[in-house]
């Protein structure tokens, strides 16, 4: 059974499982939940780690030199067992490695070392992909968390994202799971977008560019959340339909474009890490008053 490790400090609580060491808790030091709770009514994840894929691939399947795998959407670990590796007051590291389970989907040696350490108000999640093994190793990474929408003491208010860099990035559209490579235009406006429930009726708004290392989330005159990313150059976000959520999606790697092929190192953003080393991947969240 999974297990929970917990880690808090004067301004918040954080509860991480040992199943794809996702995040299951991150609360204020006053009780108000910022993470969504895996409702199944909507959606059962709360922050699923994606690895090596982000998004689908065609009929669930990759092909890494020629040989296909089977491979579900978001890839292989959020639903393997991570062990505790360290656990303090503020920080816990959980960490997956190659065995013949991931092998049979990926067939690589590899170590992911996922760590959720708190400083202050902030919270930094971070992914450390080792390749332990002799080839070059090809994969994507993708941070998946759900924020309550709307936040605690924003209710009735219009939320926005506000992007640090005043961008106004082109938008792409994913088909049957599927990236379409046809850009749309951007629904920022001098970097913010004002989120309405509509804009995901279409499944989520992917933004393979542009949005730069840093936004916020939240509404005006309410406490809001304060994101930098680390070595992600995508963003997607995405709400189940109606869902009282909204995802905020940090990657480095995005869906298999719609008409293209299966091949792992062809996905758009698709790393490919050498024997020996190691590439990491993050971002903080930081409580704003």
């Amino acid at each position: 059974m999974p297990t929970l490790t917990e880690i808090g400090n004067d301004h918040l609580a954080v509860a991480v499982s040992s199943l794809g060491a996702e995040m299951q808790v991150l609360k204020t030091s006053d009780g108000k939940d910022l993470l969504w709770n895996g409702d199944a009514a909507y959606w059962t994840g709360r922050s699923p780690i994606l690895f090596p894929i982000v998004g689908k691939a065609p009929d669930d399947t990759v092909v890494i030199d020629g040989k296909p795998y089977a491979m579900a959407q978001h890839g292989i670990a959020r639903r393997r067992e991570f062990a505790l590796v360290e656990s303090g007051p503020n920080v816990c590291r959980h960490e997956l490695t190659a065995n013949d389970d991931t092998k049979a989907a990926y067939p690589f040696d590899f170590s992911l070392l996922l760590e959720h350490r708190l400083e202050g108000a902030s919270l930094t999640v971070s992914a450390t992909v080792t390749n332990r093994g002799a080839e070059p190793m090809p994969y994507g990474l993708g941070f998946h968390p759900a924020f309550l929408w709307p936040l605690p003491g924003a209710e009735g208010k219009p939320h926005a994202v506000t992007l640090a860099n005043g961008g106004e990035p082109p938008l792409l559209r994913l088909e049957g799971g599927l990236l379409s490579e046809e850009p749309r235009r951007s629904p920022f406006h001098g970097g913010r977008l004002v989120l309405d429930k509509s804009q995901f009726e279409q499944d989520a708004m992917i933004f393979p560019e542009g949005t730069g290392t840093a936004l916020t989330y939240g509404a005006e005159g309410a406490p809001s959340l304060q994101f930098g990313f680390e070595n992600l150059p995508n963003l997607a976000l995405w709400q189940k339909p109606g869902a009282p959520f909204i995802c905020i999606e940090p990657w480095h790697g995005m869906a298999a474009s719609h008409g293209k092929g299966p091949e792992l190192k062809d996905r758009p953003y698709t790393l490919t890490l050498p024997a020996g080393e190691s590439m990491r991947h993050g971002f903080t969240v930081t409580v704003a008053a």
